[in-house]
């Protein structure tokens, strides 16, 4: 919050300045109103952001199944799993034709190789009354990773969301890892 407070610092003092001028002409009148605007506009976007994180730790904090994310917290989270730890975020939420598309990008927190694992990603809206999870509008879809993890490092999985807009997406879940066994060899006669 103290980009919030920075900003209205800002504004505060502009104000005081814009006053303080005895007859300020109306190309600076207007370049005070169009700064005004564009603070007043990023203020909205960061208090959108801040109510959106602090849901999305409420959502996280709540269960040991899975990892939630919202788009507009705009913040990654830990994922303990049987794989080990991964830090999920979302990026490049766009439009679709039947909805949205994002990228879900994983990356290995620890000093350890991760094995390949599947996951199953759910996706869907929120309640606008009570911030919950709409379940009856959920969907979902099966995501693998292929290639082992090394430490440290990251995977980006493309996701289609159908049936919702990207303003319409309230929150993508990531749950059910499951390691990949490694593909059995086949001997040759």
């Amino acid at each position: 919050m103290t980009t919030a407070y920075l900003k209205l610092s800002l504004i505060a003092s502009l104000l005081a300045l814009a006053g303080c001028s005895s007859a300020p002409s109306q190309p600076q009148i207007n370049q005070l109103h169009n700064e005004v605007g564009k603070l007043s506009k990023e203020m909205r976007q960061l208090t959108r952001q801040a109510s959106a994180l602090e849901q999305q730790g409420h959502l996280n904090s709540g269960t040991a199944q899975g990892a939630w994310l919202l788009p507009q917290a705009n913040t990654g989270v830990i994922l303990k799993s049987q794989a080990g730890d991964l830090k999920l975020s979302l990026s490049h939420v766009q439009s679709e034709a039947n909805g949205a598309r994002a990228t879900l990008d994983i990356r290995a927190t620890g000093d350890a190789t991760l094995p390949s694992f599947s996951a199953e990603v759910e996706w869907g809206e929120l309640d606008s009354a009570t911030g919950q999870p709409l379940s009856i509008s959920s969907m979902s879809q099966k995501i693998e990773v292929a290639s082992t993890l090394l430490p440290r490092s990251q995977v980006s999985v493309p996701l289609r969301l159908s049936n919702l807009s990207p303003e319409q997406l309230g929150y993508v879940r990531v749950h059910d890892v499951v390691v990949t066994p490694p593909a059995a060899a086949v001997s040759v006669p």
